[in-house]
């Protein structure tokens, strides 16, 4: 059988300059904080697929906007053989007056984080540079 990449979500909401993370509870990246998102499921839109996956991790319904970027995280085992390939699209996505949040599946913990401390955090690779690239330090989110 032919391995391909999978195709996954994930949401950047971030309101009054604070971010929504989650820590994995799964591999890969287990104890690592990161967006909230996953896999698309057969026959769901990317932006069905990040509302329900941002739902499910943190019980946060999110209104999902533009999208923020693309990213690709191609994982290797100890001896480099390709265990883990995704391709993520990510979205802007709000989520006013900063609700509650809960642990869900696939998450081990939840919070919003103030976007000045996120150099301190131990995030998933790449993820720091992301956001900085998408100018999400800033702790606003483009507007649509």
């Amino acid at each position: 059988m032919t391995k391909q990449p999978s195709c996954a979500v994930g949401a950047i909401v971030l309101e009054k300059g604070r971010l929504l993370l989650v820590r994995r509870d799964k591999e890969p990246g287990r104890g690592t904080w990161t967006l909230p998102g996953g896999h698309v499921e057969w026959g769901e839109s990317l932006r069905e697929a990040v509302a329900r996956e941002v739902h499910e991790e943190t019980g946060i319904d999110i209104a999902v906007e533009s999208v923020a970027g693309i990213a690709e995280r191609i994982i290797p085992n100890d001896d480099g053989a390709v265990i883990y390939h995704f391709i993520i699209v990510n979205y802007w996505a709000g989520a006013p007056d900063l609700p509650a949040a809960r642990a869900g599946s696939d998450a081990s913990d939840v919070r919003w984080v103030p976007v000045d401390e996120l150099a301190t955090m131990n995030l998933s690779a790449g993820l720091y540079e992301f956001l900085q690239d998408r100018g999400a330090l800033e702790g606003r989110r483009p507007r649509a």
